[in-house]
């Protein structure tokens, strides 16, 4: 007897259809895998014939072939224990296979019955409804995941023996609301939670009004969330570097529902979806600077998001950015100016976003004093440049903005009148994130720090008088052709601050100031 369940299958962000057929048939007692199987889907074979016979059910003494298709793509994880489940139970005749169809079925079992949430049900469940696939059978341990959903049903199970009763009739599953509490309406499925009462109220634990004094570097932030780009903060230890990175992420405006759906999908391919479901707060990824390149870019055998596609649309800060190995500091440049990663491995391919705001700090020397007003630097020369040289030159190149920040005085530290909140700040830059989506809508553009050599052009009109003062900064400093048009970007994002159409002397000069500091420290 054969019975076929419909499943689905992960790569990378996107899934894939599976079709789980189950041949049983008489001969020798056998329980075989086939159609790429990984070693967790192969493991399948033990907690299937457990959970079975621990709900109540007899495991069949006959020969059992299951075949994951398209045989010819690999298959991983333990999500295919459920729908492998329900093939055996349909060819012992409990459970109707008609039952089953046009609904999408995964879970991983445990050895009691119960289901656990599986990796990647929020991707699975778009592809599959892409495909035209409208009701789904899950652990109830990814419904708040999946719960944003529209056009879905979802129906979300605790154990084996629920599924059971349900698709037989005997017992439907009951409707559940976000936070997993039962209802007493019996089953129907979940109903879509709408994006903005996921969202509520952001809450902070860090805020610009607590940072003293840093006038300059709390501007160049603003900047930069306003416009997406890339910050460099350079000074001595205890100025408030870090501080100010923490709040980077309360000054940037709120994701879309699109964003959030982006995110949501990486952070449930890594497996760290919160238990709250969908990701409404923009990610602030912060690896300590011993992370691993495979770490950092992602890998594995399975080829998994690293820290730069978990940061997507949020803020990547690398604190003491030369303490880094030279290899994954390297690369970052494909990342920051693509805006995605490709990470081949023997077993997978994947490509991911990684659109990001990277934000870095550093020290000027090994000592930490070099340029402070209070401390003497006891460095050497030579250690100051080898210090600095493990910056590269092409990594510095795509920062766009490099600030220099110096050690606040005893008594503004002591003074207790707060300085601008975030929220002020957070406005001004959504009111420029605005105009920037106008602008680019419909070119596939989401902010200044994406405009390409096709668009800048007719973006970035300068005045006569500005145009000569870029020209001739340019040639003083010695700027690549890269730094050139990234002046042009960040001098964009000053305008759109000012509530101004064409860049002019003052914007100009403005931006130029955040390219120095390379000059100054590396010649």
């Amino acid at each position: 007897m054969l019975a076929k369940i419909p499943s689905c299958g992960l790569s990378g962000i996107d899934g894939f259809e599976v079709t789980v057929e189950v041949n049983m048939s008489h001969g020798m007692v056998l329980f075989e895998i086939v159609g790429l199987p990984d070693a967790a889907v192969k493991e399948s074979r033990e907690r299937v014939d457990t959970a079975l016979r621990n709900s109540g059910f007899h495991f069949p003494p006959e020969r059992l072939v299951v075949n994951l298709a398209p045989a010819d793509q690999r298959k991983e994880g333990p999500a295919f224990d459920l729908p492998i489940a329900l093939g055996i139970l349909c060819c012992m005749g409990i459970v109707d296979r008609h039952a089953l169809e046009g609904m999408c079925v995964f879970g991983e079992l445990s050895l009691d019955g119960t289901l656990r949430p599986v990796r990647g049900a929020l991707p699975m469940v778009i592809s599959a409804m892409e495909r035209g696939v409208k009701r789904f059978l899950l652990p109830v341990g990814n419904a708040g995941e999946v719960s944003c959903i529209e056009g879905a049903e979802i129906y979300p199970v605790t154990s084996l023996l629920q599924v059971v009763r349900h698709l037989t009739g005997r017992q439907l599953v009951p409707a559940r609301d976000a936070l997993g509490t039962v209802g007493a309406a019996p089953i129907e499925p979940i109903r879509p939670i709408p994006y903005r009462t996921l969202m509520g109220q952001r809450v902070f634990s860090e805020d610009f009004c607590h940072v003293k004094g840093q006038a300059k570097a709390k501007r160049a932030l603003e900047i930069a969330a306003a416009g997406g780009h890339n910050v460099l903060m350079i000074g001595p230890p205890g100025s408030g570097k870090t501080l100010m990175a923490r709040c980077m992420p309360t000054i940037l405006p709120d994701m879309t529902f699109e964003e959030a759906l982006e995110v949501t999908r990486i952070h449930s391919v890594a497996g760290v979806v919160p238990p709250s479901g969908l990701l409404t707060e923009r990610p602030f990824r912060s690896p300590h600077h011993t992370a691993s390149y495979a770490s950092l870019v992602g890998g594995g055998p399975n080829a998994l998001p690293g820290e730069i596609s978990k940061a997507h649309n949020g803020v990547l800060f690398l604190d003491e950015l030369p303490e880094y190995p030279r290899n994954v500091l390297e690369a970052l440049r494909q990342p920051l100016e693509d805006g995605f990663v490709t990470i081949t491995r023997v077993n997978a391919q994947s490509t991911y976003p990684s659109r990001f705001v990277l934000v870095c700090s550093m020290n000027p020397c090994p000592c930490g004093n070099l340029g402070s007003r209070t401390k003497q630097c006891r460095c050497t020369p030579n250690e100051i440049r080898r210090y600095l040289n493990r910056i590269s030159g092409p990594l510095l190149d795509r920062i766009d903005m490099h600030i220099e920040v110096e050690s606040i005085p005893a008594e503004k530290l002591a003074d207790a009148s707060l300085s601008e909140p975030s929220d002020a700040i957070r406005r001004r830059v959504e009111a420029a994130r605005e105009v920037q989506r106008r602008r680019y809508e419909g070119m596939g553009l989401h902010c200044n720090a994406d405009l390409n050599a096709r668009t800048l052009p007719g973006v970035c009109r300068l005045s006569a008088s500005a145009q000569a003062l870029i020209t001739a900064s340019t040639d003083r400093m010695k700027l690549s052709n890269r730094a050139y048009t990234r002046i042009l970007k960040v001098a964009r994002t000053i305008c759109d601050l000012d509530g101004l159409e064409e860049i002019g002397d003052e914007q100009v000069a403005e931006d130029v100031q955040y390219r120095t500091l390379d000059r100054k420290y590396w010649g």
